[in-house]
């Protein structure tokens, strides 16, 4: 499959991206239109994923559990913007057993409004606050364009629920998960994201604010990659989620909600990969060291084999993830494609000759060609690799960093905006947050607000909105999406 090439990006990135995900193995069409099979190699990616945000969940103190699949459609309808928001996208249950039910059950599309409900039962008391829930699940959304992996009607994430007393205390949370994400985000997967906050337009719907990171592909479109929401007591009030507090008055809590999905893994390949396949950032790569014995003689076989062996179980007692490629019936030059395509950070040589001094030859994922090939000893190697995994990991977020920051662009008038948005690139402009100013953004480039970053480029000064003239106080990032 990997032999067979990809489409190169600069050619056509959509068709390059769904070459890629289905020759490196990630996953393939399901015979439910818009929905997708995760395979074993795009599942351990996944897996990755979730290990790296499942532990940073738990060290802020938050619990994983399960709630059902099937909501009672009376439920959504308690928050009238939020089943406002999603009523196009339902997929709603109304037999069951062969008989029709007496209430439709709507397939989860998110589960602010059933968690709501369990909340109120559980939450009594301040002491009972704060109440801090994940759940790893499944969703559904009806959505009629889809790609695989950013957009698909069933999809796997996390959700984060919790409660607070105050809404000191909830905006906090919110503002937490947001730099958990972005931790994440730069320091496991390489993206260089934006933190920002959305507009009242790009907001949740059911939500006071809400929050995303902001990724660049390499097409120079935007991919929101995670959104963390604060949902002030609009689910509180819809659910009664109340609480005694300390005069043992009877108070609304204070909500969020906060999640990220396998859009990521779409993210990741879009951020990094070339047009030889996927390039992956070495703390996600489900393998990081591909070993590749080489030989011709069927008396180099042995000593070869004893080394790759030995110097295998070398690098995983150090903690590196190793696949030793062994097929017999392909030769080393189809091995070497096909984990290129496949984005294994490093690969390992081992031919008679290294085993007569005594040396490997590396071939690191992120520098092609000659440039990214070294012979080095066998003596400490797995000192050697390990620092090379660190150098590779550093590389690719630095080249993602340094793609994205040259498609940035600060524009002080509309015509700016339009010209920088219809090149997909990124224009940064103030912007007075309304409705019709974006809409006419929409209208004319196609783009939409991408956030009102955190860090604003100009603290402390305000301007002119780069749409309407009016009056602006944050700057916002404009840009076409996914």
């Amino acid at each position: 499959m990997s032999q067979q090439g990809v489409t190169p990006q600069s050619e056509d990135f959509s068709r390059w991206y769904t070459d890629v995900v289905q020759k490196a193995d990630l996953a393939d069409y399901s015979p439910v239109r818009g929905c997708m099979i995760i395979k074993p190699y795009g599942y351990e990616l996944w897996e990755g994923v979730k290990g790296g945000l499942d532990y940073r969940f738990k060290a802020t103190g938050h619990q994983n559990a399960y709630f059902p699949l099937f909501i009672p459609e009376s439920f959504l309808k308690k928050e009238a913007e939020h089943v406002e928001g999603f009523s196009p996208e339902l997929a709603v249950v109304t037999i069951g057993g062969g008989k029709e039910l007496e209430e439709p059950l709507v397939v989860r599309p998110t589960s602010e409004t059933i968690i709501g409900w369990a909340f109120q039962k559980w939450i009594q008391s301040h002491r009972d606050l704060p109440m801090l829930i994940n759940q790893w699940a499944n969703v559904v959304r009806w959505e009629l364009r889809t790609r695989l992996f950013l957009r698909t009607m069933e999809f796997l994430w996390q959700e984060g629920h919790t409660a607070h007393a105050t809404h000191e205390e909830s905006n906090a949370e919110t503002m937490q998960m947001l730099d958990v994400y972005t931790d994440f985000a730069v320091n496991d997967a390489a993206i260089p994201v934006i933190p920002g906050r959305k507009s009242n337009q790009e907001r949740f719907a059911g939500a006071l604010f809400s929050y995303s990171i902001e990724a660049m592909m390499r097409d120079g479109k935007a991919l929101q990659a995670g959104t963390s929401h604060d949902l002030g007591q609009n689910f509180a009030r819809a659910f009664d989620i109340q609480f005694t507090d300390d005069n043992n008055e009877l108070q609304y809590c204070w909500t969020t909600s906060w999640g990220v999905s396998t859009r990521m893994v779409g993210a990741i390949v879009m951020t990094h990969g070339d047009d030889q396949g996927l390039r992956l950032p070495p703390k996600m790569a489900p393998i990081q060291v591909v070993v590749v014995p080489i030989f011709r003689k069927e008396e180099e076989q042995a000593p070869v084999m004893e080394a790759v062996t030995r110097l295998a179980a070398e690098l995983r007692g150090a903690g590196v993830r190793v696949r030793v490629d062994d097929r017999d019936n392909l030769s080393p030059g189809f091995k070497f494609n096909d984990w290129e395509m496949r984005g294994v950070p490093l690969r390992m040589e081992v031919g008679p000759k290294d085993v007569a001094n005594n040396t490997v030859a590396l071939a690191r994922r992120d520098i092609p060609g000659k440039a990214g090939k070294s012979f080095v000893a066998q003596d400490g190697l797995a000192a050697t690799v390990v620092a090379l995994l660190d150098e590779i990991q550093a590389s690719l977020l630095q080249q993602a960093t340094e793609f994205r920051d040259s498609h940035l662009h600060e524009v002080g008038s509309y015509d700016e905006l339009v010209n920088i948005v219809r090149n997909d690139e990124w224009a940064l402009a103030w912007f007075c947050g309304g409705a019709a100013c974006e809409a006419k953004v929409k209208e004319d480039t196609s783009a939409t607000s991408r956030n009102f970053p955190m860090h604003q480029p100009h603290p402390g000064e305000t301007g002119k909105c780069a749409i309407c003239g009016g009056d602006a106080t944050e700057m916002a990032y404009f840009a076409k999406a996914y």
